[in-house]
Formats: C-alpha cells, sequence, structure tokens
C-alpha cells in the first residue's frame, strides 16, 4: 500500500505540519529502533516514524495516511513478540510514546486515566501513590506501553487473581481507520448503551483503531506480600499444587513454573547463585498478597502439596525480588542465544503437565538441532514456548508446536496476539464464520484497510 515518489513526498510534507519537523523521523539510524522487534526476529523498514502528541494530531495523523493510502503501524513500546508493531512491509510506523501522560488517580471510583505512551510502570506509580494498583502487571513493565497491552490484551503475571488487561479498561479513546475520534472514558461501571467499545479495540492489534487513552481499573494494594519458589521432582505434581493452592488462597496473586534447564541458563547468564544446594526437575514461584501477613496460610498450602522438594520463603521486598528474577531474567536469558522462536500458547490445565514433557519431543522431530525453554502462568494454563537453534524464517517448529496445542483444545495466542508470524495458522482457533464476522467489522472501522492491515488476518484476505 506504500507509494513512493511524489505522493509519498505529498504525504510527508502533510505529516511534517501535523507533528512538525523533530517528530517526523525519516533517518536511517533514527529509525532502526522502530524497524526490528524486541527479540531480534522480526526486522522491516519504514519511510518514516512519526510521533504525534496528542489525540488531535494522532487523528490527522490517521488522515493524512488514509487519503494518500499509506498503511500504519501503531507502536508503543515495541515489547511485542510475534511481529506486530514493526513495519515488515514498509508501513508508516504511528509511535505513541509521547501520549505518556497518567491522570490523577480518581480515589472514589479507583480508576486512572493514561495516555497510550505511558508505561506500565507509569501506572503502577500513580496507584501506589493513590494507596492503589494497577493489577496488570508484566516483566516488561517499564517499556511495554498502555495502548500496547491493550492492543494486544496482555495478560501477564496477575491473571489468576484479576484478569487480564480487558477486564481492567473501563473506557478508552481511539482513532479508528477513517479518522473519526472515538471517547469514552468517563468510568462507569454500568454503561448498557451499545456496543462495548473498548472490549472490541482491546485485543485487535491495532487493526481496528489506534488507541490514544485508556480508563483503567485499579484495585486495593496489599502491602503484605510473601513469595515463595518451590521445587518439585515432576511437572503433574507442580501442575495439581497449584490447582490446589488457587483454590485454598484468595491471596493467591501468581504462580509461575519453569524448569531447570531455564533455570540454570539464567544463573549462568547473570551471575546467580541457584536457590538451592541441589536442582529439582520443576519449580513454581508463587506469590500471594494480603492485608495481613499471609506467610502461614501460605506455608500450610505448601506444606500440604505432595512432592514438594526444597523451598525457599522471602517477606520483604529485596529477597521477594531475588527470586522472581529466577522467573523474570528467563526472556533475556533466551535472547543470549540469538533470536528465538517464541510461542506464547495456552492448553486446557488438565493436560498442561503432558504438554510440558511432549513438547520437547516435538521440537525436536521438527528440528532436532533446536532447544526448547519452557516458562510461564501455569495457573491459568499460558505457558511460553521459546525455541532456539533455528532460523527465524524456520516455521517447521512454530508448525508443529501451534498445531498440538490446537490438538489439545488450546489456543496458539494466550497474550502477544497473532501478528505476523501467526496469521497463517489462525484457522486453527478461529471458524471461518469468526474470521468473516471480524473481517467485517475490520472494514467498518477501518474501511481503507491503513491499519495494521499485515497483522492478524490470514492472506489473501476476503
Amino acid at each position: 500500500m506504500v507509494r513512493a515518489g511524489t505522493a509519498m513526498t505529498a504525504a510527508l510534507r502533510e505529516l511534517t505540519h501535523v507533528v512538525g519537523p523533530h517528530h517526523l523521523i525519516t533517518d536511517a539510524d533514527e529509525r532502526s529502533s522502530y524497524e526490528i522487534d524486541w527479540t531480534g526476529r522480526f526486522h522491516g523498514h519504514t519511510p518514516a516514524v512519526v510521533r504525534p502528541a496528542d489525540a488531535a494530531e494522532t487523528a490527522a495523523v490517521v488522515d493524512v495516511c488514509r487519503r494518500h493510502g499509506l498503511a500504519i503501524v501503531p507502536q508503543g513500546g515495541n515489547t511485542g513478540l510475534v511481529g506486530g508493531s514493526v513495519p515488515l512491509a514498509g508501513e508508516v510506523v504511528l509511535s505513541l510514546r509521547r501520549i505518556d501522560e497518567v491522570g490523577p488517580v480518581d480515589r472514589s471510583a479507583r480508576q486512572v486515566t493514561a495516555g497510550a505512551g505511558a508505561t506500565i510502570a507509569a501506572v503502577h506509580r500513580a496507584a501506589q501513590g493513590a494507596g492503589l494498583r494497577y493489577a496488570v502487571d508484566l516483566a516488561a513493565r517499564d517499556t511495554a506501553t498502555v495502548g500496547g497491552t491493550v492492543g494486544t490484551n496482555a495478560g501477564g503475571l496477575n491473571v489468576i487473581r484479576y484478569g487480564g488487561t480487558r477486564e481492567q479498561v473501563i473506557g478508552i479513546a481511539a482513532v479508528l481507520g477513517t479518522g473519526a475520534r472515538i471517547e469514552h472514558l468517563q468510568g462507569l461501571v454500568k454503561d448498557n448503551t451499545g456496543y462495548h467499545l473498548p472490549s472490541v479495540l482491546c485485543g485487535s492489534e491495532g487493526t481496528l483503531g489506534v488507541v490514544t487513552a485508556a480508563r483503567l481499573q485499579l484495585v486495593t494494594r496489599h502491602d503484605e506480600r510473601v513469595v515463595a519458589l518451590v521445587g518439585f521432582h515432576n511437572v503433574a505434581h507442580a501442575v495439581e499444587a497449584v490447582a490446589t493452592w488457587r483454590s485454598a488462597l484468595d491471596c493467591l496473586e501468581a504462580a509461575e513454573l519453569f524448569l531447570d534447564g531455564g533455570l540454570r541458563l539464567v544463573c549462568d547468564s547473570f551471575g546467580l547463585a541457584p536457590p538451592f544446594d541441589r536442582a529439582w526437575p520443576v519449580y513454581v514461584l508463587v506469590e500471594v498478597a494480603a492485608v495481613h501477613d499471609p506467610t502461614d496460610d501460605l506455608a500450610g498450602a505448601v506444606a500440604s502439596a505432595s512432592d514438594v522438594g526444597d523451598v525457599a520463603v522471602a517477606g520483604d521486598a529485596a529477597r521477594r525480588e531475588a527470586l522472581w528474577r529466577y522467573r523474570e531474567d528467563h526472556t533475556l536469558a533466551i535472547n543470549t542465544l540469538g533470536p528465538p522462536h517464541k510461542l506464547d500458547v495456552t492448553v486446557p490445565l488438565v493436560v498442561l503437565g503432558e504438554f510440558v514433557v511432549d513438547v520437547p519431543r516435538i521440537v525436536a522431530a521438527a528440528v532436532p538441532e533446536a532447544r526448547t525453554w519452557l516458562f510461564g502462568h501455569v495457573g491459568d494454563g499460558n505457558l511460553h514456548v521459546n525455541v532456539t537453534g533455528v532460523a527465524p524464517d524456520d516455521e517447521r517448529v512454530d508448525d508443529a508446536v501451534l498445531t498440538h496445542v490446537a490438538s489439545l483444545g488450546g489456543s496458539i495466542s494466550a497474550e502477544h496476539g497473532i501478528g505476523t508470524a501467526k496469521r497463517r495458522w489462525l484457522h486453527l482457533n478461529r471458524s471461518e464464520a469468526e474470521l468473516a464476522s471480524m473481517r467485517a467489522i475490520k472494514r467498518a472501522l477501518d474501511p481503507g484497510g491503513v491499519l495494521n492491515p499485515n497483522v492478524l488476518f490470514p492472506t489473501p484476505a476476503g
């Protein structure tokens, strides 16, 4: 869709008038960080990066691109893992990072309005300052943005207690593909006046509208926090233990699973001492939080589980952070081995243990030299399947794993969306009727097809 020559020159001239010369980036070196994803697997080229200051400028940018037939890729912190926020087909990059204001917290409603470019960490700070908390949390909190997490319906670490991003979004402001602006940020919990557009836009991967702000629900801040790292002999017992803890502990916020190979990679990569004197095949990290000290509740739940090996418990912030590093540094450690294939999936809890055991064998059968690294949110069945030692464009592993996930009744995308990386497998989870319905919504809100046209839908589009 990108045009060259005089048409592009005219469009860039108009975009300069909209955002100013300092916020239209055409220099190759300055564009480069916007053209590659966090993993290094997906790399594209853009004629320009446009950085609007507010919703009005965003609408003007979309209007210019629509009139000149220029495709747009909305981009926030660029922490996505499926090639959905980089210009793989020569699109204009619409960066929302300047729209980063976090408004005053409404303590009575326990809500806050945040710009699309605000980081999740910034929202956390604002909520904490008001004695509250934003429930969505993820390892990339310092760079991941509100707009990006809304666009992908990010889940993160606390889904088992609070749900994902969609459950936190009360209102939204966005620019549709027509250039029209919508804004519904009153924050009314009960508002049954037609379609709930925040839910429609949340998870749409920038294909329907460019989110400029979101009204976010906040939750009670629990200052009494305890983290435990528990070693297990096998995956089945670890999964069984977490299922029991979910029923027994109302204060359970996170339950993260990883394996000995991943732990050793993290320790070797960052010079960390192992948590225990001996290694365990499987580890589960759990965090509980309450108004009153939940240590005894957690201790009782852990003691009641079968097959428990070593246990490390941390109550103070520094020791909690040290235990969390064993889980959160997995992504950084894996990236030291080269661009990985990252397959973020969900499977039914009843087959989760079987899945963890089977996936390395499935990967090895597809590409014998590949290595598999598994970790993720065991409480909601969401695992991050990371594969190294495979060329970025070699999709044999992706096909084998995603096909297996679908055969188990799982989802090929749990958090990061479909993007470009998973389009060819979307049919595994969505029927033709569902795809036709989604395309109809796309045509209604983006009739010119300018908003992220190369993600989500399998090609050729109907």
